[in-house]
């Protein structure tokens, strides 16, 4: 009798196991404590949001695979003048249209900017070629970053530069210290300036931590000249694009005439989505910074996404256009694609 029983049981058991096995809830690739994923590197023009960890869906199937897509996303800051080139602030989405790499963009949102956390860093140029007026646009710089900074919500810092750049201040909210770190500015050399500009996006604005949204700037007072630089122009400029950086250029020539070195300070600024100022005399300084912090207050912020994007690390033009024609639009002119 025993010997009858047994068999019967071991094949109760192997049905049980595959009936089990055939009706058991599938299990997810992914385990819900696994570590998340790092985010894209730095250089990343477009940033893809991060899946959410739990569907909105409470009612879904638990059997059925989520699939989740990237959505690739740009985000561009601009300004907007009239003919007069006073800043238009009440404009909507319906104004605009985004063309990226030649192609109509679909907007994804469009909103005034005009209270964005701040990561502004002042580069001063400390060679030789500016001992002329060099305490006084220290003492306008100075000025502009106690208007601008907010205790709490913006940062800056400070570089001085001549053959190599010096950060006599790092970032800081404290209004004090940086100014005591333009103060302890001191002219003399020669002039690395697409090097400064190279560091100063790479090595602080790039590695600043980031918990949302901000708008990061660079204010370069020089004269364009530059004779000792490892890096080239074009360089600086991809560095600065690729850090998401709005650079504004004070030129400190003051020969009356624009030279050489302020079309430098033109292609950096307009490549950027910033303004070059020359002001020939000492007091039109303290105006050019009083523009550049109008401007950064009267901005406007699209996110879009591209179409027939591709992941190729390829740089992807942009442009901005007004539906009003006697409105100018100001921003950069491109981006670097992320590699896969």
């Amino acid at each position: 009798m025993k010997s009858r029983i047994f068999p019967l049981l071991v094949a109760f058991l192997v049905l049980a196991g595959s009936l089990i096995g055939q009706t058991a809830p599938s299990t997810p690739s992914t385990p819900q404590n696994a570590p998340a994923k790092t985010n894209p590197p730095p250089d990343a023009k477009t940033q893809a949001p991060a899946p959410p960890e739990n569907p909105t869906n409470s009612d879904s199937d638990d059997s059925v695979t989520t699939i989740r897509a990237r959505v690739n996303e740009v985000r561009v800051v601009f300004t907007v003048t009239d003919r007069h080139g006073h800043y238009i602030k009440d404009l909507k989405e319906n104004d605009f249209a985004v063309i990226d790499d030649k192609m109509p963009a679909e907007l994804r949102s469009f909103r005034s900017e005009t209270d964005l956390p701040l990561q502004v860093g002042l580069l001063v140029d400390a060679s030789n070629s500016v001992r002329d007026r060099f305490k006084f646009e220290q003492e306008a710089a100075i000025e502009f970053l106690n208007a601008i900074i907010r205790p709490h919500y913006d940062k800056a810092f400070v570089v001085g530069f001549d053959s190599t750049p010096e950060v006599t201040q790092d970032f800081t909210d404290d209004t004090g210290n940086l100014s005591a770190g333009v103060r302890m500015l001191r002219p003399g050399g020669g002039t690395a300036l697409y090097d400064a500009l190279y560091f100063a996006c790479r090595d602080k604005l790039l590695k600043q931590e980031q918990t949302g949204p901000v708008r990061r700037a660079i204010i370069l007072l020089t004269d364009g000249e530059d004779n000792l630089s490892h890096v080239t122009r074009e360089e600086a400029i991809e560095m600065a694009e690729r850090a998401e950086v709005i650079v504004y250029t004070i030129s400190t020539n003051i020969s009356g005439m624009k030279g050489k070195g302020d079309k430098v300070l033109e292609r950096i600024a307009e490549a950027t989505g910033g303004r070059a100022f020359f002001p020939f005399q000492m007091r039109d300084v303290s105006d050019a910074f009083l523009s550049i912090q109008e401007e950064l207050r009267s901005q406007y912020a699209v996110a879009y996404k591209p179409a027939n994007f591709v992941a190729d690390g390829r740089y992807r033009t942009i442009e901005i256009l007004a539906q009003d024609r006697n409105l100018k639009v100001r921003t950069r002119k491109g981006y670097y694609a992320p590699k896969q």
